[in-house]
């Protein structure tokens, strides 16, 4: 997985084009150097990802490795884009476009190109590098680069007119291989999308990082909310064009169409991945492990089944590698939220409370595949170690050919979300009763669920638990008001005794009489210690 810090951290245009009505927009003249213009649409970079797919994949040219690799963490931090040469910086549209560097972290090239109306037509230009374009150092390892070396990503500033300064707050970034973020409505940066994701935890293949290689802006509309963004995605198993239409309100909203040409088989083609880091949360801690009470950026998979099941899958930081599959046909959306907003609950400058959720929702009918969420263990905050993806139920053949389309709604909490409780915490504890010897071999369980129809409980009706497992034995079983005065407040308690280190996976929901009052909570327990050192084992 990825590293997540570094993260956070002219020409005019040919006399036939001229001739066409196509003139280069007088920001981009002033600022940047443009290259010669040539006619650009998206079913023109459809068919151009489907000759690349047809071809042996060629890696793309790169400057030399040894100076990218002389571009540490610490020097890549110094390299600042510099807002006057910011893409519409002085309009169309609302939102500059500035550019990250390369470096040790990010050595793949991406060709920016600017397009612009021609006629009625259009017509793209690529922005071509220039240091001049970063604040540099005199003793700068990047002074090395050839001319033309490329940039490495880019982002979409905060709106010129609005009430902050568009030079120091950016709302949507693409860097590294197809990885992009945006802020959502609480204004701060986490988990990431990607454009796509190969063979990740795939036993004996290594994870595959195709990456988007050019990437076309189209001239937004004087004052519009929205920005099209087109790319080229390259990689050794496929090949494919992308269209981000995004939407910059109070929320994040992106729009996704994609074309993908499968060059040779594929064991997990993953669709419309989400990446996100877990470490710990008010579940399990190991002791001393670290100061703040939780670190995590998403702590829970929701998915809103086919079938209209609204399910709960709280994180785990797993003592090995796992991949878990929730089957479904047609799912009406799924995604990695953080569900725990209170900022005690992490103590942090960096605010976990903060963090978006990310929600996919499908545009198409995507029929039978399963959402898999990948789990890797994890001692740090630095790393991504949490993978939520859509993958199709038929073997990905090569020649393949895949066109989707779903939207991605960056937000504090879930845009659809169920009439029903919601989880809002899920326990570990040593099972067994105060005052008595604990038994080995046996966890209890809390599980808290707010709100629904929970708050409408007449007084003196309890709610039952309906729980099963894939192995084990439960006991103990009760539900209760949480003591703390807050209407619809639940929790469901109860002890789970297993054998063997195998996971257990469990299923429960509240309901009284055949009526549900709860989502579907679903976790995965390991049974012996996880590499947070969380307790004894057995």
């Amino acid at each position: 997985m990825v590293k997540r810090r570094t993260v956070l951290a002219s020409a005019t245009a040919s006399l036939g084009l001229a001739a066409l009505g196509w003139t280069p927009a007088a920001h981009a003249a002033r600022a940047m150097k443009l290259g010669r213009a040539t006619s650009f649409s998206h079913e023109q970079l459809v068919a151009r990802a489907r000759a690349l797919a047809a071809q042996p994949y060629v890696p793309p040219p790169a400057p030399p490795r040894e100076v990218l690799e002389k571009i540490d963490y610490a020097a890549h931090g110094k390299l600042r884009f510099k807002s006057e040469y910011a893409l519409f910086a002085d309009g169309p549209g609302q939102f500059p476009v500035t550019f990250f560097h390369l470096g040790r972290f990010f050595q793949t090239p991406v060709h920016m190109y600017l397009v612009e109306p021609a006629g009625d037509a259009q017509a793209a230009r690529e922005i071509l590098y220039d240091a001049a374009y970063f604040e540099m150092p005199a003793d700068s390892p990047a002074r090395a680069l050839p001319a033309g070396s490329g940039f490495a990503g880019f982002r979409f500033q905060e709106s010129r007119t609005g009430p902050l300064d568009w030079r120091k707050n950016d709302w949507v970034a693409f860097l590294g291989a197809s990885y992009f973020r945006a802020v959502g409505e609480l204004l701060q940066y986490g988990l990431s999308a990607r454009g796509i994701a190969v063979d990740v935890a795939v036993a004996g293949k290594p994870e595959e990082f195709p990456a988007f290689t050019h990437v076309y802006f189209e001239t937004p509309r004087p004052g519009s909310d929205t920005v099209v963004v087109h790319a080229l995605l390259d990689g050794p198993s496929l090949a494919g064009a992308y269209r981000f239409t995004m939407r910059r309100t109070d929320k994040i909203v992106t729009d996704v169409e994609t074309a993908l040409f499968i060059r040779r088989d594929i064991a997990r083609l993953g669709i419309a991945p989400a990446t996100s880091m877990y470490w710990y949360s008010e579940t399990a801690k190991g002791t001393a492990v670290d100061w703040r009470p939780e670190v995590h950026d998403s702590d829970g998979l929701a998915i809103w089944t086919g079938g209209g099941e609204h399910i709960w899958r709280p994180l785990n930081n797993p003592p090995r590698t796992t991949a878990s599959s929730f089957a479904d046909q047609a799912p009406k959306g799924f995604g990695l939220l953080q569900r725990d907003r209170a900022f005690d609950n992490y103590m942090d400058g960096v605010h976990y409370e903060k963090r978006p959720s990310l929600w996919v929702e499908p545009l198409d009918a995507w029929g039978k595949g399963a959402v898999q969420l990948i789990e890797i263990p994890t001692d740090d905050e630095i790393h991504d170690n949490i993978v939520a993806m859509w993958v199709p139920h038929e073997p990905v053949r090569a020649g393949a050919q895949y066109r989707l389309r779903y939207r991605l709604h960056w937000n504090a909490e879930e845009p659809y979300p169920s009439p029903l409780a919601r989880c809002v915490a899920t326990r570990l504890g040593n099972g067994g009763q105060p005052g008595e010897p604990r038994p080995q071999g046996v966890r209890k369980f809390m599980v808290e669920f707010l709100g629904g129809p929970l708050a409408d409980l007449p007084f003196g009706v309890k709610p039952e638990a309906v729980l099963s497992a894939s192995r084990g034995k439960f006991s103990y079983i009760f539900t209760e008001a949480v003591p703390n005065g807050v209407p619809g407040h639940w929790r469901a308690q109860f002890d789970l005794t297993v054998d063997g280190d195998a996971p257990v996976d469990m299923r429960l929901f509240l309901k009284t009489g055949d009526r549900a009052l709860s989502e579907t909570w679903l976790f995965q327990y390991h049974p012996f210690p996880s590499v947070l050192n969380l307790w004894s084992k057995p």
